[in-house]
């Protein structure tokens, strides 16, 4: 999948309210900050919405990153533990229970 990286070039002050939230959800905050994205619809909107802030180009990982990058998906994952079925409510109520006891 292609990569975007977006660099904030402009500050944000004095910018309305939904310019300053969408640098943020780009992970952006301050000029010269640079991330890495997936170029997808969804990205590319957000970086057109704030095309006067930002500077998009290309990114291709170079060899060390890629290797990086294959080495952790082989990386095998433990599986998660499932959470209790038990809520706050009924923990309550067994402590109470055995309050009154």
């Amino acid at each position: 999948m292609l990569k975007l990286k977006v660099k904030q070039i402009r500050s944000i002050i004095d910018r309305p309210e939904p310019q300053k939230r969408t640098i943020i959800a780009l992970g952006l905050g301050r000029p010269n900050w640079e991330r890495i994205h997936n170029d997808t619809p969804q990205i590319r909107g957000m970086v057109f919405k704030v095309r006067h802030l930002v500077e998009v180009s290309e990114y291709k990982p170079t060899d060390e990153e890629q290797k990086e990058t294959n080495a952790v998906i082989k990386k095998k994952v433990p599986a998660k533990k499932v959470a209790s079925t038990k809520t706050k409510k009924t923990i309550s109520r067994k402590k109470k229970e055995v309050k009154s006891k």
